[in-house]
């Protein structure tokens, strides 16, 4: 087998192609994830995984975005629909009550997806909601302070690992003062460094034992007013030394609009700045043939990273749907499902 590609790569459809299968087994990425192109039936997505998992020889970490509301790529009617978390946190009568919700929340959904052979999800957004947060990410948060994201950031990790799925933090350092859509524009942030440190990045810093994490696409100046944070070799440096993180760092995904240049030239950028891993999401061969050659190998102290953060993953711990279900109820009032 090769060195593993320092690369997360998506596929195209329902079924893995067998131009993917003989692309995936060469160039060995760290790992796949799936997107709502290739979801339909439980039987489908479970056959997916596994096939994923054969065309690389290993038990490679499957990924996916089910963090409840907008965002979420299982849906009726074979899976549940969940309020958005912000909505959801505002539910609860209390700060107690809304993580314990959010344990459970994130419970049911690991049992939902490793049930499929998925074992990763790309929660929790830790970004700190604001008046002004774009829409497509503000109701994805968990709070409008830094004491609510704190809280509801990591009850839902632990719900998810107590499942046995690992989660990915994201966006470092905080996406929460964009006005712009980074699937669309590269967002500009022009607060203060004290500011920042004080606030957008303190949920982070106070996750930083979490597994697994996810850069924004979005420009401070106070810190680096030349690159996004994916690329900028002075804000991996912040998040790996002030915030404290040293799980593994992946880019969000390079599909998304808000970095210059080819797919293959901001995968480069990325990891030279010091991410681990390259996300990239589409499912276009060319694109992810471009990512692998200009990501390389995961490199030395990736790979440990990468390998401390798969050897987090453990075996489910015992759960009582109904139970469960009911006590979400009482803590809702009701109002757990979207």
């Amino acid at each position: 087998m090769s060195a593993l590609s320092a690369a997360i790569l998506g596929c195209w459809g329902t079924a893995l192609l067998p131009a993917e299968r003989a692309f995936f087994a060469e160039a060995q990425p760290l790992g796949l994830i799936l997107f709502g192109r290739n979801i339909e039936t439980p039987e489908q997505v479970t056959r997916l995984c596994s096939d994923l998992r054969d065309a690389v020889g290993r038990n490679a970490p499957i990924l996916i975005d089910q963090e409840g509301g907008r965002v979420q790529r299982l849906r009726p009617p074979h899976w549940r629909q969940w309020h958005p978390p912000l909505d959801q946190m505002a539910r609860a009568n209390d700060l107690e009550a809304a993580a314990r919700a959010s344990f459970l929340r994130y419970r049911l959904i690991a049992h939902e997806l490793l049930a499929l052979g998925i074992d990763v999800d790309c929660v929790p957004t830790a970004d700190i909601a604001r008046p002004e947060t774009h829409p497509f990410l503000r109701n994805r948060c968990f709070g409008e302070d830094a004491a609510s994201v704190i809280t509801g950031a990591r009850a839902a990790a632990e719900g998810l690992m107590a499942g046995g799925v690992l989660p990915v933090m994201k966006h470092i350092p905080g996406h929460g003062r964009s006005q712009a859509d980074s699937h669309k524009d590269l967002p500009v942030v022009e607060a203060a460094a004290d500011a920042l440190r004080e606030i957008d990045f303190a949920p982070f810093k106070a996750l930083a034992d979490l597994p697994m994490g996810m850069t924004g696409h979005l420009k401070y100046l106070a810190f680096d007013s030349g690159h996004p944070a994916t690329q900028s070799p002075v804000m991996v440096s912040l998040i790996r030394e002030e915030i404290g993180f040293d799980g593994l760092l992946m880019t969000d995904d390079l599909s998304m609009e808000a970095l210059d240049g080819t797919v293959g030239e901001r995968a480069a950028a990325s990891i030279a700045a010091g991410c681990d891993v390259a996300l990239h999401c589409n499912g276009e061969l060319d694109e992810m043939r471009a990512v692998v050659a200009a990501s390389g190998a995961l490199e030395a102290r990736a790979l440990a990273r990468a390998n401390s953060a798969l050897d987090r993953r453990q075996p489910p711990q015992e759960i009582d749907i109904p139970a469960v279900e009911a006590e979400l109820h009482d803590l809702l009032d009701g109002e757990v499902y979207g």
